[in-house]
């Protein structure tokens, strides 16, 4: 879990992408399915967690901004 930890939001999903079209596929056994699945639950995890991460940033982000620029305006 660590090493997916370290990976970017987009090779998560690509990863995630790759799992869907294998279990899609039909191709595979019940016990590699089971696997994958297993392993996009955490991927699927890991992505929300990204997701929340940047999401809050951005959230802070605009809150520096707009104190930014109350600042400024009660300068002028």
């Amino acid at each position: 879990m660590e090493k997916e930890k370290t990976k970017s939001f987009e090779d998560l999903l690509k990863r995630l992408q790759k799992i869907s079209d294998l279990l899609d596929s039909n191709t595979i056994g019940l016990e590699e399915s089971v696997k994958l699945y297993e392993e996009g639950v955490l991927l699927t995890k890991l992505c929300y967690e990204k997701l929340s991460e940047a999401s809050i940033k951005v959230t802070e982000l605009k809150g520096d901004l707009e104190r930014s620029i109350k600042i400024d305006v009660q300068q002028d």
